[in-house]
């Protein structure tokens, strides 16, 4: 067993079991896939740190903890339709999709896009698909759906996330406030999207999820 691989079964045995993730599906996702594959050269040593790694200039990814806590805190079945909004190479669309879930991958970033891409083929996942578009805007031709993760911190949610929602739906973020922050879950019932509190939790913010600041004399 090579180094790697032995970080990553500690990962979950230090890190997301400790963390009360419980579905045994989420667990073998992690240990199944290797995230090093998603990160660059530089940093891959490091995939099993709680660190939050830069995968391009601007651009970190969620810390592994926190991403098993959201998937978990979506109920995600194998029936649904996943939206995973601002993807980057794709980790976390893999793991939701290793729930038998089929995913949507948005991401911006053609370079990310292509790395996702690549990801996938590599690993033989065929339910999640990379897809490149504004993040803001998601990905209205395929939507409804069942469950959005954004994957990174937002100030707000953008109106057209929600109307992506299906009847029954969750949206996953991590809304930040300053230096804190916490994981709300928004639930469409009717025309009515409620959100509520999950957990404490923090993330760099995703480019363009920031509210705009007013103008002060």
């Amino acid at each position: 067993m090579d180094d790697l691989t032995q970080a990553r079964i500690n990962m979950v045995e230090n890190q997301i079991r400790p963390s009360d993730v419980t579905d045994l599906r989420i667990q073998d996702a992690l240990r199944s896939i290797p995230r090093e594959l998603f990160l660059p050269k530089t940093v891959r040593s490091l995939a099993y740190s709680e660190e939050r790694l830069e995968i391009v200039p601007g651009r970190r990814v969620i810390e592994p903890r926190t991403l098993a806590k959201m998937i978990q805190a979506a109920e995600i079945k194998s029936t649904d339709l996943v939206l995973v909004v601002g993807a980057s190479t794709g980790y976390a669309a893999a793991i939701a999709s290793r729930l038998g879930a089929a995913v949507v991958a948005l991401e911006e970033d053609a370079s990310l896009v292509e790395s996702a891409v690549a990801n996938y083929s590599h690993l033989n996942i065929d339910t999640a698909a990379a897809v490149r578009g504004p993040l803001l805007e998601g990905h209205a031709s395929q939507a409804p759906y069942d469950v959005i993760l954004i994957d990174g911190g937002v100030e707000q949610v953008p109106q057209a996330l929600n109307d992506q929602l299906a009847e029954g739906g969750r949206l996953i973020a991590i809304t930040m406030s300053g230096s804190t922050g916490s994981v709300q879950m928004a639930e469409r019932a009717g025309q009515t999207v409620s959100s509520r509190y999950l957990f404490d939790a923090t993330a760099p913010l995703l480019p363009g999820f920031t509210v705009p600041k007013e103008f002060a004399l």
